[in-house]
């Protein structure tokens, strides 16, 4: 038991040794070359997650009374106030409803499957570039374990070559080789919470669309003025 808690004190020597406790920048060099597409990866997914973020953020604002202006002038004949309004609100519900409001006078059928062409598209535009933020989810991790593997394959290959061999050279040697499989699991982690986010805020937009065609079909099913 006390070989156990000594070989424990050694390896904590051996880390603070290697330089565990130093800055954020002397840990990215210990990490070897990996850490230079760990880093682009990282990068990338921060460009597209701000990049959808934004876009969203702007799609998803919409006027609470939006529908009941577009109901009063349905209902009293003016199509082209309605239109108007539809026309120059721009994010996807009003744009959906902009595509009913150009089909009124057909059949209910033909004017729900435009409008349903176009939430598909609208969802198409929304969706756009979240596949890059889902393979980075998954890739992260993988090249932080490839550069774990190679580091250790480099350091059995080391000692196997050494004649002085010693607990502090494993411990430390082994801590350095982690930092790729720590700093990709870090990436895949907050990519992939931000790639949660943006999915969540692309379902309360698909469900404002849903409800606002819904309610469209209904309105052109009320007796006018």
């Amino acid at each position: 038991m006390f070989d156990i808690f000594l070989q424990i004190d050694t390896a904590k020597s051996a880390i603070e040794k290697t330089g565990g406790f130093q800055s954020v920048g002397g840990t990215i060099i210990q990490g070897g070359w990996l850490m230079v597409p760990l880093g682009l990866l990282f990068v990338v997914a921060l460009f597209f997650f701000f990049e959808r973020f934004l876009l969203l953020q702007k799609f998803g604002k919409i006027e609470d009374n939006f529908m009941n202006i577009i109901r009063d002038n349905i209902v009293s004949g003016n199509i082209t106030a309605a239109r108007s309004l539809a026309k120059n609100t721009p994010n996807p519900v009003a744009r959906m409803i902009d595509k009913g409001i150009q089909r009124i006078g057909k059949p209910i059928e033909a004017i729900e499957k435009s409008m349903e062409n176009v939430g598909v598209l609208e969802m198409y535009k929304m969706e756009k570039n979240l596949n890059i933020l889902n393979v980075i989810v998954r890739i992260a991790p993988l090249f932080g374990f490839l550069g774990t593997i190679i580091g250790m394959l480099s350091l059995f290959d080391s000692i196997n070559k050494s004649s002085d061999f010693s607990t502090n050279v494993l411990a430390g040697g082994i801590y350095v080789k982690m930092i790729t499989s720590a700093t990709g699991l870090i990436i895949g982690i907050v990519t992939y919470l931000g790639y949660s986010m943006l999915q969540t805020k692309i379902r309360k937009i698909e469900n404002k669309m849903e409800a606002a065609s819904a309610e469209f079909i209904d309105i052109l099913q009320e007796p006018t003025r």
